[in-house]
C-alpha cells in the first residue's frame, strides 16, 4: 500500500533552503551584477533570459529527477546507452566538482573578500592559506553528509541570506542611478534575451541540478516520503521554495549592476563590481561585509558540491574508495586547482560548459517526457546523438581565437554557422534537439507498428 505521510509546509521550506544553499555560491552573486552593468538599459530582457537558465533548467532538472524515478543522473543518462551514462556522470560531476566550480568557491571567496586585505606581493602565499582553510572548514561539513540539511538548510543558508539582504536593501533605498538611462554594452545592444540566456551557463546550475536532484529525493524519503508520487511533489515544492529564492535574488542583483553604472565604470567582473558597490554603501566595512556574504555563499555550495561528488563516484566505483577517501581527494584536488586563480579557472571552464548544457538540457527534456517515451531507448539515442553533434561545435566554437581559427575547425564550424538557426548566438542546439526527439518518435513508432502488423 502507498504511504500516505504528508510533510509540514515547514519542511518543504527547509528542504527548498538547503537545496537553494547548495546552488547558490559566489558565482551566482557575480554574474547577474555583472550583466545588470553590460545590460545597461536592457537589463530586464537580458535578465529574463539569464532567468530562463540559472532558475529555470534548474528548476526543471530538479524536477525531471523527481518525475523520472530515476536514482540519479548515471541511471537517467544511461538510459541513453550504459557508455554514455558512464561519460556523462563523470564529465559533469569533475566540471562541477573538483575541476572548476569547487576552485572557482574557494577563489572567488579569497578574490573577492580577502584580497583587499591582503599585501600585493603576498597575494599567491594568502591565496594558498585561504584555500586550505577553506576547504578544511568544506571536508568538515561534507565529511556529515546525513547533517547536510542542518548545516545548509538552517544554518548556513539563513546567515547568508541575513548578511545579503542588508546590501540588497541599502541599495535599492539609495541607488546610485536609474538603470533606464545606462549604456548598452556588447551582445546586449541587439539580442539581449539570448545573451542573458547564455550567460546563465556560467552559474553551472542546470549542471547541477541533475546532480543535487537525487539529495533532494534522499533528504525526502528521510522525512519518510517513500512513494513515486509523494516524491515527485516533494522535488516539484521544494524546488519552487529554491527557485523563488534565486529568482528574487537574480533579479535584485542584476538591477543593483545595472543602477550602479550612474556612479561606477563598468568593471572587469562581478567580483570587482560588487566590491565596489559594497565600498560606496559600507566604505571599509563594506568589505567585511561582501567578504561574510560571499564565504557564506560558497562554504555551503562547496559543502553540497564534495556531498555530491563524492556519493556519486562511490555509488559508481564502489570498490575503489569508499565515501570519505573521495570527499577527502577532491578536496585536495579542488584546493591545488583554486590556486592557479579565478581568471584561468573561469576561462578553461567555458568550452565545457557550452559542450555540456546541451546535453545536460536533451537529459532534463527527456526525463520530463519520460512517461511519454515509456522506456524507448531509440528516442533517448536519437535526441542525444543529434545534441551532441551541435554540443561539439559549441565546444569548439569557445575555445581561445589560436585553437578555433585552425582550418580544419574553421571548415566545421562554417557548416554550423551558415546551416544551423540561432548557432551564432550559443544557441544553435535547439533545431538538432528537436529534430532527434521528433525522429525518435517517429522511428519508435513505425518499429512498433512493423511489430504489430
Amino acid at each position: 500500500m502507498e504511504e500516505k505521510k504528508r510533510l509540514s509546509p515547514s519542511s518543504y521550506i527547509f528542504i527548498g533552503s538547503m537545496l537553494f544553499g547548495l546552488f547558490f555560491g559566489a558565482g551566482n552573486l557575480i554574474f547577474p551584477v555583472h550583466m545588470g552593468q553590460e545590460a545597461g538599459s536592457s537589463v530586464f530582457a537580458a535578465a529574463a533570459g539569464f532567468l530562463t537558465t540559472a532558475i529555470g533548467l534548474p528548476f526543471l532538472g530538479i524536477v525531471a529527477i523527481g518525475v523520472s524515478g530515476s536514482n540519479g543522473l548515471f541511471d537517467l543518462a544511461s538510459r541513453v546507452h550504459p557508455a554514455f551514462g558512464y561519460a556523462m556522470t563523470v564529465l559533469l560531476y569533475l566540471t562541477i566538482g573538483p575541476f572548476f566550480a569547487l576552485p572557482r568557491t574557494a577563489t572567488v571567496s579569497y578574490e573577492i573578500g580577502f584580497t583587499p586585505f591582503i599585501p600585493e606581493n603576498r597575494q599567491a602565499l594568502g591565496l594558498a592559506c585561504f584555500t586550505v582553510l577553506f576547504f578544511v572548514a568544506a571536508l568538515f561539513f561534507a565529511l556529515r553528509p546525513n547533517k547536510i540539511l542542518t548545516w545548509v538548510g538552517k544554518i548556513l543558508n539563513p546567515l547568508f541570506l541575513a548578511f545579503l539582504a542588508v546590501l540588497i536593501v541599502v541599495s535599492f533605498v539609495k541607488p546610485m542611478g536609474d538603470p533606464a538611462s545606462a549604456q548598452v554594452q556588447n551582445a546586449y545592444a541587439s539580442a539581449p534575451f539570448f545573451k542573458g540566456f547564455t550567460e546563465g551557463y556560467n552559474t553551472m546550475d542546470a549542471l547541477a541540478s541533475l546532480a543535487f536532484g537525487i539529495i533532494v529525493v534522499q533528504a525526502l524519503r528521510g522525512l519518510g516520503v517513500n512513494s513515486p508520487k509523494s516524491i515527485a511533489v516533494g522535488t516539484l515544492k521544494s524546488g519552487f521554495v529554491s527557485v523563488l529564492l534565486m529568482g528574487v535574488i537574480y533579479g535584485c542583483l542584476a538591477y543593483i549592476g545595472a543602477s550602479s553604472m550612474g556612479k561606477l565604470a563598468l568593471s572587469e567582473n562581478g567580483g570587482i563590481a560588487l566590491a565596489q558597490i559594497a565600498r560606496y554603501y559600507f566604505g571599509s566595512w563594506g568589505t567585511v561585509l561582501l567578504a561574510v556574504i560571499v564565504t557564506l555563499a560558497c562554504l555551503k555550495t562547496a559543502v553540497g558540491l564534495i556531498t555530491a561528488c563524492s556519493k556519486t563516484f562511490f555509488e559508481l566505483f564502489p570498490g575503489f574508495l569508499g565515501y570519505n577517501a573521495y570527499a577527502v581527494v577532491f578536496t585536495v584536488v579542488s584546493c591545488l586547482i583554486a590556486n592557479i586563480g579565478l581568471t584561468q579557472i573561469i576561462s578553461y571552464s567555458i568550452p565545457v560548459l557550452m559542450f555540456l548544457y546541451p546535453l545536460a538540457i536533451a537529459l532534463i527534456l527527456l526525463a520530463l517526457l519520460s512517461p511519454l517515451i515509456k522506456g524507448r531507448r531509440c528516442v533517448y539515442l536519437l535526441t542525444v546523438a543529434f545534441t551532441l553533434v551541435d554540443a561539439v561545435a559549441d565546444f569548439l566554437n569557445a575555445f581561445p581565437k589560436e585553437a578555433a581559427s585552425l582550418p580544419a575547425v574553421q571548415g566545421f564550424l562554417r557548416l554550423f554557422k551558415d546551416f544551423i538557426p540561432f548557432f551564432n548566438i550559443g544557441m544553435g542546439w535547439i533545431f538538432p534537439m528537436l529534430a532527434g526527439l521528433a525522429l525518435g518518435f517517429l522511428f519508435s513508432f513505425a518499429r512498433s507498428h512493423s511489430k504489430a502488423a
